[in-house]
């Protein structure tokens, strides 16, 4: 029996209106149900934020490649050793190494480096990097990286994939499959080159591999305009636009319904579905000269040396900033960091022209508290040799060699593993390419062992089933 609204008692009044809460979660369930089967039948499903295994530091990884191989005893590895033995062959104690170009006996050549102690911290840097050298309290050094592709395709490739040869899905793309993006107006994979020349291998070091080609890194272009075509063609709008992406992409979907096995097909149906949305989002996110006079001079762009490397590092915050997950840049692209012959002059260059926007970068990521959540990172395929080739170059050398990390919850200002005395060989805390992905992964909140992919009836994982996270990186 109804009782009337005015003899409603307290303990009643409460009674009848939780009884109407429990109906509110409910319904949000049932309305975000729907939303997200709506979603996974979307173009933008595959991309999708997902939830990460656990907590971690990391949103997004910038990754700072040198092409070619930077040498490490020029740069954060002091020998002194090395110097005191140079001329000299390499004595028997250490171990014989392959060499990529064949040279036998050839004498140890010298680092003609001016060394110092930067920051608080007290971290060796070479007077090739004035401007990182500032930075070291922020960066951790591992000195003792090593993988087993000797040449530049197999170096470049496992850096990039797990292994030597082509055919496995990049570092990014596992990332962009185990996370999806923040931002769905935006790739979830970005590349980045400096020059014209190709990167050795070319797009299979952001390809997808077996994955569905969705996954795949977005190459934009360096220079003023990274994304070409970005704008609608005159005279015609936004609805007429509309208009012929959907007919084209029922075109699309009729024909890829035959054709399941092909991934590319639905990448594609995918890719322009996110060029009409970057239309009203990437003209804004690559817009440079939206930042101040300052920002841009920190990162170089005011300067002719550092304006191609300070643009695609300064893009990079950018992006990471919008809620892109992986962001590549390549230095030297075409290898030109390779300085078999002349290192002098070939890394002078190039430092000069990375060294600025890269502080620029890490400066400016933690000014606006993005460096927390960012993970850089900086390195090559692989080192050099102490030993000299054609009298004043030095050849490839995966056996030992350095990269570094800032942000992520990385602790900075620390030098992780060693070299034996000349820089030949990793000898202590020994990284190899797959403890470096399993280290990526784990600052991003993903288990690089519970990161599957199902392929042919085999569970694929981003390491191969090996890979060590190195735990001394973070604080």
């Amino acid at each position: 029996m109804m009782m009337p609204h005015d003899r409603l008692t307290r303990r009643e009044t409460i009674l009848r209106a939780g009884a109407g809460f429990g109906a509110l979660p409910l319904s949000w369930l049932l309305q975000s149900s729907l939303r997200s089967a709506e979603f996974e039948n979307s173009p933008v499903s595959s991309h999708r934020v997902k939830v990460p295994h656990r907590f971690g530091r990391a949103k997004s990884v910038i990754f700072l490649f040198m092409e070619g191989g930077p040498s490490h005893i020029d740069t954060f590895d002091p020998k002194p050793k090395l110097n005191e033995l140079a001329g000299q062959k390499l004595p028997p104690s250490f171990k014989p190494v392959i060499l990529s170009m064949g040279e036998v006996d050839a004498p140890l050549f010298p680092s003609k480096r001016k060394w110092a102690r930067h920051g608080e911290s007290g971290l060796w840097v070479s007077d090739w990097l004035p401007h990182t050298a500032e930075c070291m309290d922020d960066i951790a050094v591992v000195r003792s990286c090593w993988t087993n592709g000797i040449n530049h395709s197999g170096g470049v490739c496992q850096m990039n994939t797990g292994v030597t040869i082509a055919g496995r899905p990049s570092l990014g793309a596992w990332v962009s499959y185990g996370l999806g993006t923040e931002n769905q107006n935006m790739p979830a994979f970005v590349v980045l080159q400096d020059g014209k020349d190709e990167v050795v291998n070319g797009p299979r070091n952001w390809g997808s591999g077996f994955m569905p080609a969705v996954y795949q890194g977005v190459r934009l272009q360096s220079g003023k305009t990274p994304i070409p075509n970005l704008d609608n063609p005159e005279g015609v709008n936004s609805e007429q636009q509309r208009g012929k992406l959907d007919f084209l992409t029922q075109l699309n979907r009729q024909h890829a319904a035959t054709r399941p096995q092909q991934t590319e097909l639905d990448a594609r149906i995918q890719a322009y579905e996110l060029a009409f949305r970057m239309q009203a989002s990437a003209p804004e996110a690559v817009e440079l000269s939206q930042e101040t006079a300052d920002t841009q001079a920190l990162y170089g762009i005011d300067q002719k040396e550092t304006e191609t490397f300070g643009r695609m590092c300064l893009l990079s915050r950018r992006l990471v900033e919008r809620g892109v997950r992986f962001v590549q840049l390549y230095s030297g692209s075409g290898s030109k960091w390779d300085a078999h012959k002349g290192i002098e002059a070939n890394h002078s260059k190039l430092c000069r022209a990375t060294d600025q926007p890269v502080s620029g970068l890490l400066r400016d990521l933690k000014r606006r508290g993005l460096l927390d959540e960012t993970l850089v990172i900086w390195g090559g395929e692989f080192g050099r040799t102490p030993m000299s080739e054609q009298g004043d170059g030095r050849d490839h050398n995966p056996y030992g060699f350095t990269m570094w990390f800032a942000g992520g919850g990385v602790k900075g200002g620390q030098t992780i593993g060693t070299t034996d005395e000349i820089g030949l060989h990793a000898v202590e805390d020994r990284l190899h390419v797959h403890d470096l992905h399993a280290t990526v992964l784990s600052s991003l909140g993903v288990d690089h062992m519970e990161l599957v992919y199902r392929h042919k009836g085999r569970p694929e994982r981003a390491t191969l089933n090996e890979g060590i996270v190195c735990k001394k990186l973070f604080a």
